[in-house]
């Protein structure tokens, strides 16, 4: 892990300033003047296995950091108030422009996903998708860019992502 885990980083109370804020746990922090206390949460996200007519899987080049220029696959934190589906759904159609008519779920999958030096705890919900065509595919939003391949001749060590590596990894096995 490269990044710092929240309680290095987080250092007042946000209901009332105090610096008297420190880890009471692994999972939380607590304040010594109000009282109150702060849980550190997973964060959702899902991904979208997608396959052509030839049954090549869909990747993307993530056009930011992390991993910048890294294989992934489609898919992205799940906003609050929406459904893992509606995310789904929604991401894909950001990234690709492609529409998604039916999905299934297939495993989840724990990450550790490093954003501006700290470190996120993230649960990948994967998901088998179809999609209507890939007549209008185009890369956008945190999409560099796009390749179908074998899901057998896709190198892990290509994956920018550990969560994403051990899906690839999940759907090589015999």
């Amino acid at each position: 892990m490269n990044g710092f885990l929240p309680q290095q980083v987080f250092r007042y109370c946000p209901r009332c300033g105090s610096g008297n804020f420190h880890p009471d746990s692994v999972k939380s922090m607590q304040c010594a003047d109000c009282g109150f206390q702060y849980f550190f949460n997973l964060v959702a996200a899902v991904a979208g296995l997608i396959y052509d007519d030839d049954g090549n899987l869909l990747l993307t080049y993530r056009a930011n950091e992390p991993a910048k220029g890294e294989l992934d696959l489609p898919g992205g934190f799940i906003d609050m108030g929406e459904d893992a589906t509606e995310a789904l759904f929604r991401e894909i159609k950001e990234e690709l422009n492609l529409d998604v008519i039916s999905s299934e779920y297939y495993h989840s999958f724990p990450n550790e996903y490093i954003y501006g030096g700290i470190t996120y705890f993230t649960l990948d919900l994967v998901f088998r998708c179809k999609v209507i065509s890939f007549e209008n595919i185009k890369a956008a939003d945190d999409v560099a860019g796009y390749v179908f391949m074998p899901q057998q001749d896709i190198n892990p060590d290509d994956i920018g992502l550990s969560s994403i590596k051990d899906i690839i990894i999940s759907l090589q096995k015999p």
